[in-house]
Parts: C-alpha cells; sequence; structure tokens
C-alpha cells in the first residue's frame, strides 16, 4: 500500500515538473516571438509618422505581448484543468474563446467580446494547429544543420579551396618538402 501511495505521489511530483519544464515553449516563448511579430508591424504601421517610430513600435509589441501571453495562458489554464495534452486543440479553442471573451469585453463592450471571442478561438486553434503540423519538419530541419560534423560547408569542385583526403594531403606535403629542400640548397650555393 505504500508502494502504490510513493508511485501516486512520483507520478504527481513528475507530471507537476513535466508541466513546469515546458512552460517556456508553451508560454515564454509564444509571447517573445509575438513581440517581435508585434514590433514589426509597427514599423511598417501608417501610424508611425503620426506617433513616432519607437513609440509605436513599442505599442504594437505590448500589445501583441499582452494578447499573446493572455492567450497562452488561457490555453495552459484550460490544459490543467482538463489535464488534457499540451498539443490537444480544444484546449486552444476553449482558451481562445476564454480569453477572446475576457479582452473583448474590456474593448468593446458586449457585441465585442463575442467578435473578439469567436475570432481569438479560430486564430489561436488554427496557429496551434499549424505550429504542430510543421513542429516535426523544423525540428528535423535543425537537427539536419547542427548534426552534420563534416558536411556543413560543400565548396564547389571548382573552388580554389579544396578539402584533401589522406592521401592527396600526404602528396602536397612531399611537394612541399621537395620545395623546401630546393629552396635551401639554392641558398647554400649562393
Amino acid at each position: 500500500m505504500d508502494s502504490m501511495r510513493k508511485s501516486d505521489s512520483e507520478e504527481q511530483v513528475s507530471s507537476a515538473s513535466s508541466s513546469s519544464s515546458d512552460w517556456k515553449e508553451r508560454f515564454l516563448f509564444p509571447t517573445l516571438l509575438a513581440g517581435v511579430a508585434g514590433g514589426g508591424a509597427g514599423l511598417v504601421s501608417k501610424h508611425r509618422k503620426v506617433h513616432g517610430l519607437a513609440n509605436i513600435c513599442a505599442t504594437y509589441a505590448t500589445n501583441f505581448a499582452i494578447v499573446t501571453a493572455c492567450y497562452c495562458g488561457a490555453r495552459e489554464f484550460v490544459r490543467a484543468s482538463r489535464t488534457g495534452k499540451p498539443d490537444d486543440l480544444l484546449n486552444s479553442a476553449i482558451g481562445g474563446f476564454g480569453s477572446g471573451a475576457i479582452l473583448g469585453r474590456l474593448q468593446g463592450g458586449q457585441l465585442g467580446a463575442v467578435r473578439y471571442s469567436v475570432m481569438f478561438a479560430v486564430v489561436g486553434t488554427t496557429v496551434d494547429y499549424a505550429t504542430i503540423r510543421v513542429k516535426p519538419a523544423l525540428r528535423s530541419y535543425y537537427d539536419s544543420l547542427v548534426n552534420k560534423k563534416d558536411d556543413w560547408l560543400k565548396l564547389p569542385e571548382w573552388s580554389p579551396i579544396q578539402v584533401l583526403d589522406e592521401e592527396a594531403l600526404a602528396a602536397k606535403r612531399a611537394r612541399e618538402e621537395e620545395l623546401y629542400r630546393s629552396v635551401h640548397n639554392l641558398k647554400k650555393e649562393s
């Protein structure tokens, strides 16, 4: 009986640690990425001439980051409440609906709450679905770049810089030694 209690407590600790260890991937990185995207959107905004480039970029970056943080927080709250998996799209839809309703109510009243909740649910679920589909391809591309030790840079055949194999390297050393001896023989004769 005690072993069963220990295994249950160990399982709870491991699930708590796994949920706390992935918070960067599910909450922090999307928020930071949205802040950068918001700053980029501010760079091309039509309001940059009126309010100033730095001010409008900071405003857009802050707003994008706040909206993304609210969405990601609501999605993680729903995931923890439902004890679902991180890749469950229903968590995204419910979290988007909830965060959109709260932010929409603050921004535009009851009608804004309805519009924002639908918009956040659709956009958030779409982005999460696209992320789930693209992540394995990006991971394999990253691994192919990182794990290649010798093949990461291939020079064309016509390049004057060539990577020599052992046999070619030995022939080059022999030519260099012969040239070195001939140069020293010339100096001795002079």
